[in-house]
């Protein structure tokens, strides 16, 4: 069952009021967009993007009820051209909830899991042309080192990346089990009793990389700060380490801190503050959702509100 993640924290801080116009970047199984929906009444308006169909279509069935939406097959990258399209003026919330949707791990044959042996994809959007199976036979060495080091955050990255290379000489690496096998054999025993599965952080940073997935964050954000209103805000729920540093990062490249003296009259370093951080500190799951939903435990959520028009 899909269990929408942060979903009251994300409502909250999203500020979601009666007559609100509201963007969902990542519809999923359209779980926020149900609850956003109810806020903002049928004065109210959302606009639902997702780069999967199969999403799309089990978001059409569970809003079913709502008239005053509308969903767009996209990808939150290109977030600038989406709203030259389709949308009229700008609006008051954009919500991304970044990462693997449940929906994708529980299909198979899309080959996101690394607990079941399955064909090797990671495609969120399946009429892309570049699969994970192509990175792991194609990529130099030295590329796919960098690649699982610096998105899967791998003390073992190079060595995983020499396995790979050794076994798909002599045979491509066509599914998941077959790669979980070697990650395996390149981990030390003593570093597999530790830190989970021991192919977690490799699945995420091919993952990533199949999918653009920082590149597109990086561009979405940028988008998304344009189409809002003053006093807007922008809501981002993120699941590991370099997504959220990068919202977080985001945020204070806004923020235009004064580099004047303290007790200066007046201002003249010409810094001007576009956002107001709403969270200091990422917003994180409580222990009763952890319980109910074990994948909320990573989840963290950061808020800003646009300052200017």
């Amino acid at each position: 069952m899909h269990i929408p993640v942060l979903l009251e924290e994300a409502v909250y801080y999203l500020n979601c009021q009666r007559g609100k116009l509201i963007v969902d970047c990542t519809l999923g199984q359209g779980g926020h967009s149900r609850k956003i929906l109810e806020a903002i009444g049928p004065d109210g308006f959302l606009w639902g993007i997702d780069r999967d169909e199969k999403a799309l279509e089990i978001t059409e069935k569970n809003l079913s009820g709502f008239d005053n939406y509308r969903l767009i097959k996209g990808n939150f990258g290109d977030l600038e051209e989406i709203a030259q399209k389709y949308l009229s003026e700008k609006v008051d919330g954009v919500l991304f909830d970044l990462g693997v949707s449940s929906l994708q791990l529980e299909e198979t044959e899309r080959g996101f899991s690394y607990q079941k042996d399955t064909p090797l994809d990671m495609r969120m959007d399946p009429d892309q042309e570049v699969t994970a199976r192509d990175l792991v036979n194609q990529l130099p060495l030295e590329e796919l080192a960098r690649i699982i080091r610096e998105y899967g955050e791998e003390s073992w990255a190079k060595r995983i990346a020499k396995f790979i290379v050794r076994e798909r000489e002599k045979k491509e690496i066509k599914t998941t089990g077959e790669l979980v096998e070697v990650i395996k054999a390149a981990v030390p025993a003593r570093a597999r009793r530790r830190g989970g599965h021991p192919a977690r952080r490799t699945f995420q940073a091919l993952r990533i990389e199949v999918n653009k997935e920082l590149e597109n964050l990086k561009r979405g954000l940028e988008a998304s700060f344009h189409i809002l209103k003053a006093g807007g805000r922008i809501c981002v729920i993120s699941f590991h380490s370099l997504e959220d540093r990068m919202v977080k990062e985001f945020f204070k490249s806004k923020e235009g801190k004064c580099i004047c003296p303290p007790k200066a009259p007046l201002c003249f370093c010409g810094q001007r503050k576009e956002i107001k951080i709403i969270t200091r500190k990422p917003i994180t799951p409580r222990e009763e959702e952890i319980e109910l939903n074990p994948r909320a435990r990573s989840a963290r959520l950061r808020a800003g509100e646009k300052l200017t028009g």
